[in-house]
């Protein structure tokens, strides 16, 4: 990451690289084939998985992208995706396990889906749920509280991205106050979403906030950037911080 080092400051004193094999499990990719702007074969999958595998992940729960205007991908076209590939790990003789929930971008439709209990969800009623990124939606609280009423443990992707945040960070504490669990993106420590996006990250892990750590892996650029960031002091900080759920699942 000697680019986003140049760009975004001095470069950090660097330790080892983290063992990920103490997580077992990655919260957050795209690696069912063609459904998304994540894996688009079979092959593309299988060489992320095998990537994945050698980073020390033993699980990977995927998540295709779901949104009303965009990727429409239903439970059915999901999961049906996911036998597909898993029929494809087993082939290849890959030791990893693969399950699947989804990415669900907060938008009109989303509260029906609650409501409806149509959603995809991971671990103990976990469902991961990604905000626009231009600014923060009106219905974020209602619809938070309504995933809770319905039984779900909200999870909302990557927080330290959403850069109508930076300058407000009580933005933050509210959801965390109002039970929100946060998913942080690997790469956000390297600088990768820009200097604030890493400054936002580090402090939600002083802060003791993030309960999950995902790859949000679309492409083996993404595994390269991973493995850029596995000397990072504040990722060996967030792992040995008790407070991540991955190994649970």
């Amino acid at each position: 990451m000697g680019l986003f080092d140049s760009l975004f400051g001095k470069r950090e004193a660097a330790v080892g690289p983290a063992d990920l094999s103490v997580l077992g499990c990655d919260v957050h990719s795209h690696f069912i084939p063609g459904i998304d702007d994540g894996a688009q074969t079979l092959e593309q999958s299988i060489e992320l998985l095998t990537a994945m595998r050698e980073l020390g992940y033993r699980k990977v729960i995927t998540t295709p992208h779901n949104m009303a205007d965009g990727y429409k991908n239903t439970p059915e076209i999901i999961l049906g995706g996911l036998e597909k590939l898993r029929r494809e790990v087993q082939r290849v003789g890959l030791d990893i396990t693969v399950d699947a929930a989804a990415e669900y971008y907060l938008d009109h439709e989303l509260e029906r889906k609650v409501l409806d209990r149509t959603v995809l969800t991971f671990g103990k009623d976990l469902l991961l749920f990604e905000l626009p990124f231009i600014s923060e939606p009106s219905i974020l609280l209602p619809v938070v509280f309504q995933m809770q009423t319905q039984g779900y443990r909200p999870v909302l992707a990557h927080p330290e991205r959403y850069g109508f945040w930076h300058g407000d960070y009580t933005k933050y504490e509210r959801l965390k106050e109002r039970g929100v669990l946060f998913q942080l993106n690997f790469i956000a420590l390297s600088g990768a979403y820009g200097p604030k996006a890493k400054e936002i990250a580090e402090r939600l892990i002083d802060d003791g906030h993030y309960e999950l750590l995902g790859s949000d892996c679309h492409n083996m650029n993404h595994v390269e950037a991973i493995k850029n960031t596995l000397t990072r002091p504040y990722l060996h900080k967030l792992i040995g911080s008790g407070k991540l759920l991955n190994s649970t699942l």
